[in-house]
């Protein structure tokens, strides 16, 4: 049960003066729902309104706090003219302009004759100085109040600063002193102030440096997020080592001839990845380890060794892939190899309906089938085993722990294998999968030749098209990206049907299409034709961006390459390259480039490693963008950077060891603190692996 010193924290936002259901939606969405949501919703600017001068001296183009006699309102002719209101002091005149002006609000605000003090930007119209729409309008004794630095917050449409900025306001007041959490040896060598001071210093800043993420406020709660980041995880990693494991050894005879009958060597790290996997599996504690290989870098042989182990031993194997496409693309990867040594391969997506599905499920319960290839369809309740003795979960990051947990609750102390092929920075590796083992694949397999990236602007459409002509002479497959248009995947579509219209009409029936909004059918079928070469041009949005695999593409153009992320751009450049032949990938970009854009596309013409792009794009984006983070199972940070807080996630990830080392249950004093933290940051699920949590 969370602590009721911490009931307020999460309480609705609605629960704030002033925000009812219509402004609550808005607040929701630039911060969050809770009233703890707004305190982690720190200040991104500031407003410094100190400066006071009098209307002789008042500087155009900056905003000032000025205190004025109201003189008089000048009312328009029409409704389209400005409403003015004339004020002076006793060096000159100023005009304060407001347009759609209800006047009996005004009058009220700014009665004549009055002294009133008035917060704005100040400009120059012709000869007259004017604030349009002051920002403030107060009266005297008000002045300490509006001459102060304003926190600026991200908004959104439809949002006010005032309103945002009033309910921030609220959710700090009558903040409660929490017990600290903070190792205090290590607080005191930081020269931090208490959480409660921290945040409301966070919230106060007063001047640009104050914004800073190493700025000390800051840095004190970006250590408490990582720091319940880091402990969350440690607890889970406990509770899982506590569920007794067991060993699992195959006789090799299956592993031997696959390897036999594979038309490639295994690379040094594939052999080095199988070893750290066997070893695990032959240990009586669970294994949880991440396979960690570039594009094409050979998981998938990994993993099917890894599982011929499990079946050697008597076992069933399963593997999951985030989408239909990809679990298909493992099955075809996988059965001719299992079937070569007597193991048959069963499918179980979503698609599998009625008879052919309740088939599967009964080869399953009965142990007839002993090697499953699926999609989330593997996690649905009716899907029972006989002996589950590993699980491998492709692509991690579109998958939370949580779900990884229920696949493994489908037996008895199963070893779970995740893979991505999404090269993860070491900073976000600690953050995201700090529960587990990593075994990484740098190598590329033999054979495999560079691609020439290059970088060209979007005009010289006609140029591409010729050299995809010569390209189609020779006999190459050809993938064509389209852009990411905003957020709205029927945009994105449009896009790709427009760019598919315009190759037709120059190729012919060559060119296909595949996009998102296609049924499983469709898209499997657009595939198909790719893959068998009927088409030879595939236009897509970037659901090819995962796993797909056709030997034959040896060309990719990715239109506004500028907006992608590098993870992005590196995944879908892996589409090629794949078999001994030279492959080219075409950057087309809009002028004119952002910085962030050109450092984009500048790496990947130098590179094609996948953990530098990782790195690189983590620095340049910063972490919650970098595997999307909000559809997929990586913690969202709302305070700490990990392209800046490297150093502190060291600190909190030694410091979590420490304490589990020490303090496993959290039953000390400073271990119910760091229950508190844990609440505080919603890391319930970390708590109730505790026994008395």
């Amino acid at each position: 049960m969370r602590p009721e010193s911490l009931f307020p924290f999460f309480k609705p936002v609605t629960s704030i003066n002033g925000i009812g259901p219509r402004i609550a939606i808005l607040v929701e969405k630039a911060a969050g729902a809770h009233v703890i949501d707004l305190c982690w919703h720190l200040p991104s600017a500031i407003i410094d309104r100190r400066y006071a001068p009098r209307v002789a001296d008042a500087r155009p183009g900056v905003v000032a706090t000025m205190t004025l006699t109201v003189d008089k309102h000048a009312k328009p002719p029409n409704k389209r003219l400005p409403y003015k209101v004339y004020c002076s002091d006793d060096t000159g005149k100023i005009a304060l302009v407001f347009f759609h002006a209800h006047e009996e609000y005004l009058r009220k605000n700014l009665p004549e004759g009055e002294v009133r003090v008035v917060s704005g930007k100040i400009e120059q119209f012709g000869k007259e100085l004017q604030i349009t729409h002051p920002d403030h309008i107060g009266t005297a004794d008000e002045i300490a109040r509006l001459q102060a630095v304003e926190p600026v917050y991200p908004l959104t449409t439809g949002l006010t600063l005032k309103v945002l900025g009033k309910a921030v306001r609220a959710s700090l007041e009558g903040l409660a002193d929490l017990p600290e959490w903070i190792d205090t040896a290590y607080l005191a060598q930081q020269g931090w102030k208490p959480w409660r001071d921290a945040l409301l210093e966070a919230h106060g800043p007063e001047n640009e440096a104050a914004l800073d993420p190493q700025a000390p406020a800051r840095q004190r709660l970006a250590y408490d997020e990582l720091l319940s980041n880091q402990l969350a995880l440690a607890l889970v990693r406990v509770a899982m080592r506590k569920v007794k494991g067991r060993a699992i050894e195959g006789d090799g005879a299956l592993r031997t001839n696959v390897i036999d009958a594979l038309p490639f060597k295994l690379t040094s790290s594939q052999e080095e990845a199988l070893g750290e996997i066997y070893e695990d599996m032959a240990a009586p504690i669970r294994m949880l380890r991440l396979l960690q290989g570039d594009v094409g870098s050979g998981k998938t042989v990994v993993a099917l060794l890894a599982m011929l182990n499990a079946i050697e031993a008597g076992g069933q194997a399963a593997i999951m892939a985030p989408t239909e496409i990809l679990a298909r693309q493992h099955l075809a990867t996988i059965e001719p190899l299992a079937e070569a040594v007597g193991i048959g391969v069963v499918l179980l997506t979503g698609r599998e309906k009625g008879k052919t599905r309740q088939a599967v499920l009964d080869k399953l319960e009965s142990g007839e089938a002993t090697l499953v290839v699926g999609t989330h369809a593997l996690f649905q309740d009716d899907v029972g085993f006989r002996e589950l003795n590993i699980a491998v979960i492709d692509e991690q990051h579109r998958f939370g722990v949580h779900q990884r947990l229920t696949l493994a609750a489908k037996g008895r102390a199963v070893d779970i294998l995740v893979m991505t092929a999404t090269p993860i920075p070491r900073t976000l590796m600690l953050t995201a999968y700090g529960d587990m083992d990593v075994s990484r694949l740098p190598d590329k397999p033999a054979g495999r030749l560079p691609i020439d990236t290059r970088v060209m602007p979007i005009e010289r459409l006609g140029d591409v098209t010729q050299a995809l002509k010569r390209s189609l002479d020779t006999g190459a497959g050809i993938y064509w990206v389209c852009p990411l248009v905003e957020e709205s995947e029927v945009l994105d579509v449009a896009a790709a049907e427009d760019r598919h219209a315009y190759l037709k009409r120059i190729f012919g029936d060559v060119a296909g299409l595949v996009h998102g909004r296609m049924k499983g059918k469709e898209k499997d079928a657009a595939m198909e034709a790719f893959a068998s070469r009927q088409t030879r041009i595939l236009v897509a949005t970037t659901v090819i961006e995962v796993g797909v695999d056709v030997p034959d593409a040896t060309v990719m153009v990715i239109e506004h390459a500028e907006r992608f992320g590098l993870a992005q751009l590196h995944q879908l450049r892996g589409r090629i390259g794949r078999a001994e032949k030279p492959s080219t990938c075409l950057l087309l970009y809009a002028a004119p480039l952002t910085g962030p854009a050109e450092a984009r596309l500048k790496i990947m013409r130098e590179t094609d490693d996948g953990f530098r792009i990782a790195e690189e794009d983590l620095r340049l984006r910063g972490a919650g963008e970098l595997l999307g983070t909000r559809q997929s199972g990586l913690p969202e940070f709302r305070i700490a950077d990990l392209g800046v807080h490297g150093e502190l996630l060291a600190a909190a990830r030694d410091d979590a060891a420490l304490i589990i080392s020490r303090d496993a249950e959290l039953i000390t004093e400073r271990g119910q603190a760091l229950r508190t933290l844990l609440y505080l940051f919603e890391r319930e699920a970390a708590v109730r692996n505790l026994r008395s949590g």
